[in-house]
């Protein structure tokens, strides 16, 4: 415990006095109360001469303004219960975690194989650390969006004295992957910024939606919009939307496009199922319209998208486990549950049950923001506890490196990485993350990205467009990112709102278009873990390991940190770590 103690605050950058030291181990919990002195010693409050020797009277006041006695004698006693309370958390009345269980733009040019690993480190059925939370639950049916959840929440014990060495450059992996990237954007950047970019970037979009729309049986026939004549009565069109606008009389008056020329079509406010279909509509995608024509005027009767049809089960014998925006660097980041998930995946912590499912873990995805980046945000170095953003990613690997080596890691970045703003992100380059690129099977993939982990498609897509779509879309919230991603699956684009609060890059094509229907949608960026099953896709969003940030804050975003979604032999899994 002393050694542990004294190493977390050495690796910040602070000495303690004798007496410092003394009054931190007086607390019923000295170890939680090191991560709650260390914050403090970062933040504003204190300089760096104040950290060369910590002195007692300074942790007596920090731990008064924690709300904690400064006398052992007057410290309550611990209570027994478990580390969680899954129970004890604040849920809309839909629950967010379920289980198996104006811009001018130019437009176009207007002329299973199952695989048996084979760990070197199989977990001895020995007696367990302290646990991870898991709430485990069985989807009833994809059509009624009712649940049921079964918690297992105990107390375990330490499963070994002695921590076996999994540390990936120093054990060899003999499991066999069948790993393969289907989409990765890295190398792949060839825009100048020009306007005959811009011009190729929405004609890309536009022919790629089309094509998956042509298929609908309701717009094979579908035309041009230069090719509509004047007594024509009825339309069938796959268009853009160029502009929406609201009339004084409540309907909604959208202008579209193709390559051929533009059309304004009104959706009534009479029609009340297709209004509120068309509440959903954002500028610059592409859907089909079924319209009747009167004149000169166009009244909508039915939108269709491009949809995510409905895809067949695959058997799955492994697991693989989620997370992302884990931000480390900063001084919200939860570096001791993040070391209790570190140990849960190495079959080193938790119940027999929670250990077993750990021992099927074959790959673990991280879906952007494994560090917090620096200048992301203005004043933002006043809430980081490392400054430099190569020793983040340095301090990533450190972390990463614990992890057994027969997980394959793949890391996607976020916004606050180290790659281009920019989407397609590239993938976190070398230059800063060189020792995440040293450590044995780590594989480094685009925002967005495809992977197959063994037959199992993933889209990985950090989600930043999901502030847009929150902004522009009523009754959509961060809350509920799990409609979020369903709607972009509709829509079979992940950021279709180009030029907002999303950075899009004018690439000669549109790789944010959604090709193929991935098994699993993974992302993250809003911090609030949420799963849904959607047409037999996996809707996953994994969460963070960071605390409540002053941004969020303002804008009332409640995180669930440390929340890890596993989907475990094609059944979703949620541990908890905190």
């Amino acid at each position: 415990m002393t050694n542990k103690i004294l190493l977390k605050f050495a690796k910040k950058g602070i000495n303690l006095s004798p007496s410092a030291y003394e009054k931190i181990m007086e607390d019923n919990d000295p170890l939680n109360l090191t991560s709650s002195i260390i914050v403090k010693l970062k933040g504003d409050d204190y300089k760096s001469k104040d950290l060369v020797s910590v002195s007692g009277e300074i942790i007596d006041k920090i731990k008064g303004e924690l709300g904690l006695s400064k006398s052992s004698e007057d410290k309550p006693k611990v209570s027994e219960k478990p580390l969680v309370d899954i129970k004890k958390t604040e849920k809309p009345s839909e629950p967010l975690i379920n289980s198996e269980k104006s811009k001018e733009k130019p437009f176009i040019n207007k002329k299973e194989n199952s695989t048996k690993r084979n760990v070197e480190t199989a977990p001895k059925k020995i007696e367990p650390k302290k646990p991870a939370s898991i709430e485990d639950s069985k989807r009833e049916s994809d059509k009624k969006e009712k649940y049921t959840n079964e918690i297992i929440e105990e107390v375990s014990e330490k499963v070994s004295d002695t921590k076996v060495q999994f540390k990936r450059n120093l054990t060899k992996s003999n499991v066999e992957y069948d790993f393969k990237i289907i989409q990765d954007t890295s190398k792949k950047s060839y825009t100048s910024g020009e306007i005959e970019n811009l011009i190729s970037y929405f004609q890309s979009r536009y022919e790629k939606l089309h094509k998956i729309l042509s298929k609908r049986p309701e717009l094979r026939t579908a035309q041009k919009v230069a090719d509509i004549e004047e007594a024509q009565t009825e339309l069938s069109l796959i268009l853009m939307i160029r502009d929406i606008r609201t009339t004084k009389n409540g309907h909604k008056l959208i202008e579209f496009e193709d390559d051929t020329g533009t059309i304004p079509i009104l959706f009534s406010n009479k029609n009340e199922e297709l209004f509120r279909e068309a509440e959903k509509l954002v500028k610059d995608e592409v859907i089909g319209v079924i319209a009747d024509k009167n004149g000169d005027l166009a009244i909508a009767n039915q939108i269709i998208n491009p949809g995510a049809q409905r895809i067949a089960k695959k058997e799955m014998d492994f697991g693989i486990v989620f997370i992302s925006d884990v931000h480390i660097g900063s001084l919200t980041f939860l570096e001791d549950a993040f070391n209790r998930f570190i140990d849960w995946i190495n079959c080193e912590y938790g119940n027999e049950q929670q250990r077993e499912i750990a021992s099927d873990i074959k790959y673990l995805v991280i879906g952007g923001d494994i560090v917090d980046g620096i200048g992301v945000y203005p004043n933002q170095e006043k809430e980081l506890a490392i400054k430099n953003i190569t020793e983040q990613y340095n301090e990533a690997a450190r972390l990463l490196g614990n992890i057994r080596s027969d997980i394959k890691i793949i890391i996607a970045p976020g916004n606050h990485d180290a790659s281009r703003v920019a989407e397609p992100q590239p993938a976190v380059p070398e230059e800063y993350a060189k020792a995440l690129y040293e450590l044995d099977n780590v594989e480094f993939i685009s925002n967005p990205g495809v992977v197959s982990l063994d037959g199992i498609n993933v889209l990985i897509y950090h989600g930043r467009s999901f502030d847009d779509l929150v902004m522009d879309i009523k009754d959509f919230s961060h809350e509920r990112n799990d409609l979020l991603m369903e709607e972009l699956l509709k829509k079979r684009h992940l950021a279709p709102i180009y030029g907002e609060r999303t950075p899009l890059a004018s690439e000669l094509e549109d790789y944010l278009v959604i090709d193929e229907i991935p098994d699993v949608f993974h992302t993250g960026h809003v911090h609030i873990n949420t799963y849904r099953k959607f047409n037999g896709i996996h809707l996953i969003n994994s969460g963070t390991f960071q605390t409540q940030t002053e941004f969020q804050k303002i804008y009332n975003i409640e995180p669930t940190p440390a929340e890890v979604p596993v989907l475990h032999k094609g059944k979703y899994k949620h541990l908890k770590f905190i």
